[in-house]
């Protein structure tokens, strides 16, 4: 493991050493170093993160090819430093052409805060859903051309291996709640996806601007990247309970189709985005089932609203998931229903950003409210004051509901 990290901080270093002469002329250098602190809001305000961060994005264009690489190193004073690269890729550029061919972050779609057709890259979900999204989002080696007509597109990705969503640690704060009856055993043998070219995915997007609207249509052969939980009861025979469970995580293909647009209405801004996935394996509590899942397809869609007044931007959305030939014995309901709200307003020149971005869950009385300021003391130089509330007992953000916790960001930008 050392020996990782090692080769990402000597090639930081290297970076930087080259950066002399020529080579500071041409390279382009950004990146941040940040302090990352958050407290929860317990009796003993124990931690939630303690995180020194370092990332740094370098980059050169040479006529038609260019290239970028992201290292950056997570810190923690009490456990095992994490290294890695976030992007690193090579560009092509041709007249109505574009291919990129690396590690790299594609983004999708027009919602905010949620993930409809944002789906090509995995995430990281190891704090939940509180990371910035440029960090939440895993770079995924892949091939991406783009080809431009007019002010239409169309762009084409290859993605030769599978990578899943990062889960968090089974003793982590943000380890999602589970409902077992008795302490499951977990088999791990089908969790893996072969890397070989018949498990590659593939996705396709069109993508238009026009006086009216701008539009996209998606669809995709992929892996779901969350895991099926194939589980396996052993039933006592005289209580006829529970007695053992084994659980078997395991990846399957996915189809999938959708599209999203934006468009404005006398002072406001209109957006949707829907998809339509074949072949979900949800779980089930029927006592029918030999591995307790059962495959359906299902619906994931918004509609929101932008609207900006005497500079106060106000953005409001309403998600629905709808599983279509709904059984009742299933783990979870026929329609999930979520909504996002959003205030933001700039003061004094645009050095104070007041924020409260919430996320609300209609089915079980829940949510998440994020409350920040960020405040501009120089050119580069910012704090963040912020705060996660969790609100209610069940759902998504109700499980958890004793992680409430204030932190706070200082950040160097450069």
């Amino acid at each position: 493991m050392w020996n990782g990290h090692l080769k990402i901080i000597g090639l930081v270093f290297i970076l930087f050493v080259s950066s002399d002469g020529a080579n500071a002329r041409t390279l382009n250098w950004t990146g941040y170093a940040r302090n990352y602190i958050g407290v929860l809001l317990t009796e003993k305000n124990e931690y939630a993160i303690v995180q020194n961060t370092f990332d740094l994005n370098a980059g050169h264009r040479k006529n038609k090819v260019a290239f970028k690489v992201n290292p950056y190193i997570y810190h923690y004073p009490n456990r095992e430093m994490e290294t890695g690269l976030r992007e690193a890729y090579l560009d092509f550029f041709y007249r109505s052409m574009d291919i990129r061919i690396g590690k790299q972050q594609i983004i999708w779609g027009k919602a905010d805060g949620v993930f409809i057709t944002d789906i090509v890259t995995p995430k990281d979900l190891s704090e939940f859903l509180l990371r910035d999204f440029d960090e939440i989002r895993m770079g995924i080696t892949a091939l991406k051309a783009n080809y431009y007509f007019g002010d239409n597109a169309l762009e084409f990705v290859w993605v030769p291996v599978f990578t899943r969503t990062k889960m968090p640690e089974e003793n982590s704060i943000w380890f999602p709640r589970t409902d077992f009856p008795v302490l499951p055993d977990y088999d791990d043998s089908q969790k893996e996806v072969d890397a070989i070219l018949e498990n590659s995915e593939v996705f396709a997007k069109f993508s238009a601007l026009t006086s009216a609207v701008d539009f996209e249509i998606m669809g995709g052969i992929m892996w779901d990247d969350d895991p099926a939980l194939h589980i396996t009861k052993v039933t006592d025979p005289q209580t006829r309970q529970t007695a053992g469970l084994t659980v078997m995580p395991r990846h399957h293909r996915l189809n999938l189709a959708g599209g999203s647009f934006s468009s404005t209405l006398g002072g406001f801004v209109i957006r949707g985005e829907g998809a339509y996935y074949h072949g979900k394996y949800f779980n089930s509590g029927n006592p029918t089932l030999a591995d307790a899942t059962v495959k359906k397809n299902y619906l994931h869609y918004l509609i929101g609203a932008d609207y900006t007044i005497w500079g106060l931007r106000l953005s409001a959305q309403f998600i629905q998931q709808a599983i279509l030939d709904y059984e009742t014995h299933m783990n979870k309901d026929a329609y999930e229903n979520t909504m996002t709200l959003l205030m933001r307003k700039e003061f004094l020149r645009e050095t104070l950003r007041l924020e409260l971005f919430a996320y609300i869950g209609l089915n079980h009385a829940d949510a998440l409210i994020r409350p920040k300021m960020v405040y501009d003391l120089t050119d580069g130089f910012e704090v963040l004051l912020g705060a996660n509330i969790f609100a209610g007992s069940d759902g998504n953000f109700g499980q958890y509901n004793k992680n409430d916790m204030i932190y706070t960001k200082i950040k160097y930008s450069f």
